[in-house]
């Protein structure tokens, strides 16, 4: 179902474990920057690479930016295969390095 293959990087784990933290509610690109602490030029890059691939979905929040004083927001959310693939990798990652201090699961 992924359009593009996922080279998998720190970045790319801090926004899927941001993203998965809670799956159910979608995330706006200022919450997942705030959240990971990464800057819009590495962020949105990498939740494009995401998209591409499949793992996530997104879209814009709806009303006018004039009534809403502010533009409009871009929320993402996680697809199944995203939390598939995400959950792989997470387990490869554990595999390799050891379990995260992050990881409550």
């Amino acid at each position: 179902m992924g359009k593009a293959p996922i080279r998998v990087t720190a970045q790319v784990l801090q926004v899927m474990g941001a993203l998965m933290s809670n799956p159910r509610q979608e995330m706006s690109g200022a919450d997942i920057a705030k959240a990971t602490r990464m800057l819009s030029g590495t962020l949105y890059p990498v939740l494009l690479r995401l998209e591409e691939a499949g793992w996530l979905e997104s879209e814009w929040e709806k009303g006018d930016p004039r009534e809403l004083g502010r533009p409009r927001r871009r929320y993402y959310s996680v697809t199944g295969l995203g939390a598939k693939s995400a959950r792989a990798e997470f387990k490869n990652f554990v595999s390799a390095i050891g379990r995260p201090a992050w990881d409550i699961s």
